[in-house]
Parts: C-alpha cells; sequence; structure tokens
C-alpha cells in the first residue's frame, strides 16, 4: 500500500490537495497529515473530506518547519505505518485522478528494479493556471544524467511528484540543507543506490508556484545559496565517481560560482581547496584562484568609485 505524507502549515490551497486525493479512481492509499503547529486551522476542511479520503491528521505542538523544514518531514513520515512506498505531496500541490492508478499498473515493471518513482509535471500558479507545458521525461533514466538535464534548465523535479521506498528513506533520510533546497535533489541521488529512476509518464502531478510556496519566495535567497554550496560539496565529496570528467567540471564551475556569490564565508574556500586536492586537479584549482583574484579586482575598483563620487 502507498502512503501519502502531508506536511501541513498554509492552508490556501489545502482543500484544491484533499479534493485532488478524494478525486482517485483509485483509493488504494493512506494519508497521513502532519500539522506543523500552522495558525490556520485545517480541521474544518478536514472534517469536509472524512469518508472521502481514508486519513489520519495529527497536529504538532512546535513549527518544526521554521528551522528545519527535513526533520518536519521526517517526523510526518513517522506518523505513517507500515506502507512500503510514500510520497511527501505539498499541502498546495495536486495530484492527476490516475495518479494512483497508474502507479499501480505499472508496478510490476519496476518492482525490485527502483527504489524511486517519479510522474511527469506541470507548473501552476495561485490560479490554477499553467504556467509551463508538460515535463515528461525517459521512462528509465540515471540519476545524474536526470540531475544534467536539470540544471541545463531541459527539466524541472520538485518533491511531490516522487514515490520512493520506505526501506531506502529509513537507510538515508533527508540531508539537511536550509530551507530544504536540494534536499530532494540530494535524497533520489541517496535513495537511489545506483538504480535507474522509473517515470509514469500518462498523468500528472500539478506543481504550485506561488508567492507562499518556498520556489516562489525571494525572501530566503541567503539560505538557498547556502544550501546551494552544501549540495555541490556534498555532490562533489561523496558522489563524485557517479559523474563523467565534463560532469565534474560543471559541478565545479557551480561551487565556484556559489563561493564567489558568498565570499565572506572562507570556509568555502578551504572546502573547494581540499576537492581539488584530492582529486589531484590543479588546473582546475588554479582556474578558481584565478577566479577568485579577478572578483577580488572587480569589489575593489567598485569600491574605489564609490570613494571618488
Amino acid at each position: 500500500m502507498l502512503a501519502i505524507i502531508i506536511p501541513y502549515y498554509k492552508i490556501k490551497f489545502f482543500e484544491e490537495t484533499l479534493k485532488s486525493l478524494a478525486n482517485q479512481s483509485d483509493k488504494r492509499f493512506k494519508v497521513y497529515i502532519g500539522d506543523d503547529a500552522s495558525p490556520e486551522d485545517p480541521v474544518t476542511i478536514l472534517e469536509k473530506y472524512k469518508g472521502q479520503v481514508d486519513f489520519e491528521y495529527h497536529r504538532f505542538g512546535d513549527n518544526l518547519g521554521s528551522y528545519s523544514l527535513t526533520q518536519q518531514w521526517e517526523r510526518c513520515i513517522a506518523l505513517s505505518k507500515d506502507e512500503q512506498w510514500l510520497m511527501i505531496l505539498g499541502d498546495d500541490d495536486v495530484l492527476g485522478k490516475e495518479v494512483i492508478s497508474e502507479w499501480y499498473r505499472n508496478f510490476n515493471l519496476f518492482k525490485n528494479k527502483t527504489n524511486v518513482v517519479r510522474f511527469s509535471t506541470i507548473i501552476v500558479n495561485h490560479e490554477s493556471q499553467f504556467l509551463t507545458s508538460f515535463y515528461h521525461h525517459p521512462e528509465w533514466e540515471n540519476v545524474t544524467d536526470f540531475y544534467f538535464r536539470k540544471i541545463r534548465g531541459i527539466t524541472r523535479s520538485s518533491l511531490s511528484e516522487y514515490f520512493f521506498s520506505r526501506k531506502s528513506f529509513l537507510k538515508y533520510k533527508f540531508r539537511d540543507y536550509p530551507v530544504a533546497w536540494h534536499s530532494d535533489d540530494a535524497a533520489w541521488f541517496d535513495f537511489s543506490e545506483g538504480k535507474s529512476i522509473y517515470t509514469i509518464n500518462n498523468e500528472l502531478v500539478y506543481i504550485r508556484v506561488s508567492d507562499v510556496s518556498i520556489s516562489g519566495q525571494q525572501n530566503n535567497l541567503k539560505e538557498k545559496s547556502e544550501a546551494t554550496f552544501k549540495f555541490y560539496h556534498y555532490l562533489l565529496t561523496s558522489k563524485v565517481g557517479l559523474f563523467s570528467k565534463f560532469q565534474k567540471e560543471e559541478l565545479f564551475k557551480r561551487i565556484s560560482k556559489s563561493y564567489l556569490n558568498d565570499k565572506k564565508n572562507i570556509k568555502y574556500f578551504f572546502k573547494i581547496s581540499i576537492i581539488c586536492f584530492k582529486n589531484n586537479d590543479f588546473k582546475q584549482y588554479c582556474n578558481f584562484i584565478l577566479s577568485v583574484l579577478y572578483s577580488l579586482k572587480i569589489s575593489l575598483n567598485t569600491l574605489k568609485n564609490k570613494r571618488i563620487f
């Protein structure tokens, strides 16, 4: 059986999420809702969907998500029972009505072959209007190829479109990055355990981007920048063997850029240096040092110009 985990905090689109679950043509799933001490009480809406959706609701006494979203996800998963496959569904995202039926219809095709299953998606706004075309994926795809399609802007990814095995989750858990930025990306590298991701393209998950979603917010850029550095550092230290030479060079460019965006964090400089020396990649290190010196030169020139005027 499947467990759909909803870490609840925002009520604005929550009923649309529940309605999409009530409309599933196949009801072989259980929903677990973990209320992160939200100031917006969902009980009235939940009463409306009793009998339509098989759910359990629990309100936590503290707002854990305010300082660790991944820990909030994990304590919500802990509410679930023995379901072998899990989905973490955002409280503003929506499932197409055949998501569950398609999952079961495809089950024998991916059984024992993967730990991660995803659906096609489309991005919608606060009025449920389509912002993008459909994002389809190869039926089978290794995680490195997928991620490089993502960073090139060819595709996208968000937590709500994935089912993952409980066994792999319990083994690795989520990496606790600020505002959980890239925590889902890291999870697919961990959870997949070298197996390819399986995609079901016959149904959609509707991912909402609005001013109340993390992706749509602009007031957490510092946290996102820190998370981005930590994610690339993880790939270049723990998963480097998965990447081709070209891919490693691209990742190094991105982690270098992340440091240059926050030169005050000297720890980043030393961490990048260690990566280069461990990999005997002195060419990359020279390029990195040159980019740092060039950036410092630009900063000094800018400072001089400000003093002149």
